[in-house]
């Protein structure tokens, strides 16, 4: 088939030049820097430009808006030397007027035949009709997102109302909707309270909000006026407010709303106003001036339908959820006072279970003593005058007084009562938002009487646990003998719950100026019997005891005292004499459990010798045996009861096994404190039985070495454990002070830096003298490095340096510090 030729050429000349400079698209030619060095006049046209002011004097990056410099310096420019070309990129061309020029570029980098950038050549396009049709596709996008974001709000806050029981629940789902719909930003839900004939705040997204504020009904502000209108109010300006609402204006003006929506809660159908119930107002607002239109209206007043009809179920669940929380207030309230046994904690426990649960504020005054007694909780309080009045009135009547209106509204003051007598008043005001204290007169006065009997309860408790504690601490040992030679440290701990006083004793008495006598025993049984018993065989044994006898003899004269005084027969001792001038010590158990005995260095062992039955048995031989025992400077001597050991749950071996342990665990511990701490390790605070505890240190420690936990409150002990030691080795007063500061510090110091993460460190001290200087090491083995790795000083340091001549840090394993303070005496 021939070939067809067609002559394709224009019937006229086209002018290259004429082509190039109005041609559709904006040319530039420029250097491998960016200068302009060629443009085309459609490109000067766009842009309002002389050709002068571009050429050679304008880079292409030095038209684009800031943000595209950046764009043009971290992406553009790199991928077009990396490509040799770009393609539609978006850049804003800021024009001679100042306007921006949305347009779309292309690039390519020509190079010379050595392959070195020569020119780029840039065509630009005018993408402002691409960019308005963009932007219209946007606009409609946004616009049906909105939509279907309000629907899934709308339909979220119905399915959360559908399962709210409460209104609280209520105004919490509902004060949320807003922001999630609307895009508000802050959103408020008042409730009418029909009891107060008042709105009240409940619910709020604003920090700033109404966290509490009540508004009467008949009130001008725009929220009654809503709620009594039952209208929809749009305010898209504060120029509307203004004309409407100028309390709303200024509220707009100091929160910076620029519109808002106050929307009445409704039981009526969606746009239904004649008949309809206004339970609540919902208010929200925005921040920049706004205009809700038809469908956003629509959704707005289904919410408030959806809302106010979650209100109206609500107040059912409501009413019937006030009864069982108050049935069950009462009852766990009855409960709780029954936990103190003692007058006061019950009534502060009964003001601190209403405030804030119940009262804003609450006392309870008691009518006994002169001045009474008295308990609140909550603030602030009533006029005190006035309420002083309506209190003598209350006790004078013993009738209940409200108030629901005056300067202290829904403040109630009610008799405690027991056995037809007023012990006292509990005085309450009713907390915001709640009914009034008219409106819960039954609960109120049911809480009265069960409170009422509860203190008279707690009342005589405390009366006769008085008298049995004056009892039994007249009946304990008075003051115990001190001398530098020894240190005595004695703890007795009474049964808990218990009011009958026990048959556990101690004693310690120095028999002449060289012996001292220790004694700890039991009688059987408890109660007054018990311890008059108890005192009359201490009294005994004091007058029993004498430098000759020692305590067999001791006790074969017991077992005659008995014969007198039936009630002290199987009582239990364990009694020793100790020669301060030789430490040798004389002991004898009768029936007691064995004294534990422990010597620097060594551990406990339990003294097993010198053992026989109880005082008065008539079971086996009578004749009572001692041994003796010889005691290095230092040692330690723990007499007990039974009460520190016997378990129902375990055999009496274990419970020795287990005091070993912890008394092993504790030698090095300061004595002050020791038998106190080996109680409350080894009892607790609650024990069926009493417990006894007397722990004898003798002689004067060489070297004293102590460890204590990493608790602040052991430095007390420790400062007087070493007090006592530097005592007993003649040190003078100056030295003493300075070494007992800087041992502290240090202390101190290990504590808050060694181990502020490590609540069970341990902190060993260890301290000797000698004729020219005190020394004393503080050892830990904590990481005194902080959080920036810095290694901590501690801000006792400086201190330490005062009153020490020397002190020496070494922190090869952990730290020790090292000081030395120089005897006045050396000086």
């Amino acid at each position: 088939m021939p070939e067809v030729t067609q002559d394709l050429r224009v019937p006229w000349e086209e002018d290259p030049g004429d082509l190039y400079e109005h041609a559709p698209c904006g040319y530039l030619t420029t250097l491998p820097d960016g200068t302009i060095v060629r443009v085309n006049e459609t490109f000067l046209a766009w842009t309002g430009y002389e050709r002068s002011e571009l050429v050679g004097r304008k880079r292409f990056r030095d038209l684009l808006s800031p943000g595209d410099k950046i764009y043009h310096e971290t992406h553009y420019a790199p991928l077009l030397s990396m490509q040799g070309d770009v393609h539609e990129v978006a850049f804003d061309v800021v024009c001679a007027d100042r306007r921006r020029l949305p347009t779309l570029v292309n690039s390519v980098l020509g190079r010379d035949p050595a392959g070195h950038p020569r020119a780029i050549r840039t065509m630009v396009f005018d993408a402002t009709e691409r960019r308005g049709y963009e932007k219209e596709l946007l606009k409609a996008r946004r616009t049906a997102e909105a939509s279907e974001l309000r629907v899934r709000a709308l339909q979220q806050v119905v399915a959360e109302l559908s399962a709210a029981p409460s209104a609280a629940e209520v105004a919490g789902a509902v004060v949320r909707a807003p922001a999630a719909a609307f895009d508000a930003a802050f959103c408020n839900v008042w409730l009418v309270d029909p009891d107060r004939d008042q709105l009240t705040a409940v619910a709020s997204t604003d920090p700033d909000g109404p966290a509490r504020d009540d508004i009467p009904c008949s009130s001008s502000r725009p929220i009654a006026e809503v709620a009594r209108r039952g209208d929809l109010h749009v305010v898209p300006t504060i120029a509307a407010a203004e004309e409407r609402f100028p309390e709303l204006a200024d509220t707009m003006r100091r929160t910076g709303i620029r519109s808002a929506v106050l929307l009445p809660l409704t039981t009526g159908f969606a746009g239904e106003t004649i008949g309809a119930e206004v339970l609540g107002v919902l208010s929200f607002g925005f921040t920049e001036e706004r205009e809700l239109d038809e469908p956003e209206l629509s959704v707005v007043r289904l919410l408030g339908h959806q809302a106010g009809q979650a209100l109206d179920r609500a107040r059912l669940y409501d009413d019937a959820g006030r009864r069982e929380a108050r049935a069950m207030f009462l009852a766990e309230t009855t409960r709780a006072l029954e936990e103190p046994y003692r007058l006061m904690p019950r009534a502060r426990n009964l003001v601190e279970r209403l405030v804030p649960a119940i009262a804003e504020w609450a006392a309870v005054r008691l009518q006994i003593g002169p001045a009474g007694l008295l308990a609140d909780a909550g603030g602030p309080a009533p006029d005190q005058v006035r309420l002083a009045e309506r209190v003598a009135i209350v006790v004078a009547n013993g009738k209940a007084e409200f108030t629901d209106v005056g300067a202290d509204p829904d403040c109630a003051v009610l008799p405690l009562t027991a056995g037809g007598k007023v012990l006292g008043t509990l005085a309450l005001r009713m907390a915001p938002g709640r009914r009034t204290a008219a409106a819960e007169a039954a609960f109120l006065s049911d809480l009265a009487d069960r409170a009422g009997l509860a203190l008279e309860n707690a009342r005589l408790y405390e009366q006769e646990r008085a008298i049995a504690r004056t009892l039994q601490r007249s009946l304990l040992a008075g003051d115990l003998p001190s001398d530098p030679r020894f240190a005595v440290e004695t703890h007795y701990q009474a049964a808990a719950q218990d009011l009958e006083v026990g048959g556990d004793w101690f004693d310690a008495f120095l028999i002449t100026q060289d012996k001292l006598a220790v004694v700890v025993g039991d009688v059987v049984g408890r109660g007054i019997d018990a311890a008059t018993t108890m005192g009359q065989l201490r009294s005994a044994i004091r007058a029993l005891a004498s430098a000759e006898a020692g305590p067999a003899r001791l006790l074969e004269r017991l077992d005659r005292f008995v014969d007198r005084v039936e009630s002290a027969r199987m009582a239990t001792v364990a009694y020793a004499e100790v020669d301060l001038t030789t430490n040798e010590m004389t002991y004898a158990c009768a029936g007691h459990l064995p004294p534990l005995l422990t010597e620097p260095g060594g551990s406990p062992r339990y003294l097993l010798d010198a053992r026989s039955g109880a005082i008065g048995s008539r079971a086996g031989s009578t004749a009572r045996i001692e041994h003796r025992v010889p005691l290095s400077p230092g040692s330690r001597l723990l007499l007990y009861t039974d009460g520190l050991i016997e378990r129902r749950t375990r055999p009496i071996d274990k419970g020795f096994e287990v005091l070993a342990r912890t008394y092993a665990g504790r030698r090095d511990s300061p004595l002050p404190g020791l038998t106190k701490g080996l109680a409350q390790t080894l009892v607790g605070g609650d024990h069926p039985d009493d417990v006894c505890l007397l722990c004898l240190s003798l002689g004067t420690e060489e070297r004293l070495e102590r460890s204590i936990g990493a608790d602040p409150v052991q430095i007390a002990l420790l400062r007087k454990d070493l007090r006592g030691w530097l005592v007993s080795h003649d040190v003078d007063d100056d030295s003493t002070q300075a070494v007992l500061l800087a041992c502290s510090e240090a202390v101190a110091n290990a504590i808050e830096h060694g181990y502020r993460n490590d609540p069970f460190g341990i902190v060993d001290v260890t301290a000797t003298i000698s004729a020219a200087a005190i020394e004393v090491e503080v050892t830990d083995r904590g990481n005194w490095k902080g959080p920036t790795g810095e290694v901590s000083r501690g801000r006792g340091l400086r201190l330490i340096r005062q009153v020490m001549d020397q002190v020496n840090f070494d922190r090869r394993d952990g730290t020790t510090v090292t000081m030395r303070r120089t005897r006045r005496e050396a000086r």
